[in-house]
């Protein structure tokens, strides 16, 4: 549930990975699957080549996103990543679109949304499609729907009623940001986080009562804590997920016909059963949803 930037930051942070596959000419760089390596441990479905992306670079798809994610781009580090939600839907974008090689790079996620990132294809990293990112990013359809989830240490005495007078830390940039100053309105100002990791390690360590972000994200990070940590409520929101592109990207019709295919051709639920559910060990309809008074 991320949302509009608050604080400009540099464009592209240094850190940068190239899944470098050659496409199926370089039988070394191919995977047993007949995937290009750059693929990962994705499964692609549907036609390879079926359609055409203008992109930055032949045969290359740039795809900057604040890195990794659980769940939705697995690793303990970029480098890492090859598998998750998005990542795997980007690499059916990929596929679709006859690209072989796959490019990640680490930019930080308000500079993203605010147009900042410099050079890129596109930006999938659970993006909350809002009217102000419209006016300076393109948004394909949505492909994911989410709920705010509220992170807590486990055990800790937060609930429905208590919320606004915890203290709440919050990530830079986020729906989640706007969601907490201008509707839950806490009695201690919220703590801004410039990261995931930064905001979850705050909720472990006690320095704040919860954490408020996508319900998908913070799922994940439970079910990575060992136990540290648990999501007691979620809070409705209206958003959706969207791919964001440079304004007037001459890829959006083509992105928005993909999507549409792999929502029809049950693509995108399967990666939802495959990397979503399994990661969370919960059935996110489980989290009781609170609303804000």
């Amino acid at each position: 549930m991320r949302h509009k930037a608050l604080l400009l930051v540099p464009a592209a942070l240094a850190t940068t990975l190239l899944f470098t596959g050659c496409g199926a000419t370089a039988e070394s760089e191919v995977q047993a699957n007949g995937n290009p390596a750059s693929y990962g441990d994705c499964e692609v479905t549907g036609t390879k080549g079926e359609y055409s992306l203008e992109t930055l670079t032949k045969n290359t798809l740039l795809m900057k996103a604040d890195l990794p994610s659980p769940a939705w781009y697995n690793g303990d580090t970029v480098e890492d990543i090859r598998s998750g939600f998005d990542f795997c839907l980007l690499v059916n974008i990929a596929h679709r679109a006859g690209i072989d090689n796959v490019k990640l790079q680490m930019a930080s996620f308000d500079g993203l949304v605010a147009g900042k990132s410099g050079d890129m294809d596109l930006s999938l990293n659970q993006i909350t499609i809002t009217d102000e990112r419209k006016k300076v990013m393109d948004f394909s359809d949505p492909y994911f729907q989410s709920t705010a989830g509220v992170l807590v240490k486990t055990g800790a005495d937060v609930t429905e009623d208590n919320l606004a007078d915890s203290t709440i830390g919050i990530k830079q940039g986020t729906v989640g940001q706007i969601l907490v100053t201008d509707t839950l309105k806490p009695t201690t100002a919220p703590s801004v986080f410039p990261g995931d990791p930064e905001q979850q390690a705050a909720v472990a360590a006690g320095t704040i009562d919860a954490g408020i972000q996508d319900l998908s994200i913070v799922l994940g990070a439970a079910s990575k804590s060992g136990g540290k940590l648990e999501v007691v409520g979620q809070i409705e929101t209206d958003e959706a997920y969207g791919i964001m592109m440079a304004k007037g990207s001459p890829n959006l019709g083509t992105i928005n016909k993909i999507l549409a295919d792999l929502k029809a051709d049950g693509t995108l639920d399967k990666l939802s059963a495959a990397y979503l559910a399994d990661a969370y060990g919960v059935d996110p309809a489980s989290i009781p949803v609170w609303h804000l008074k």
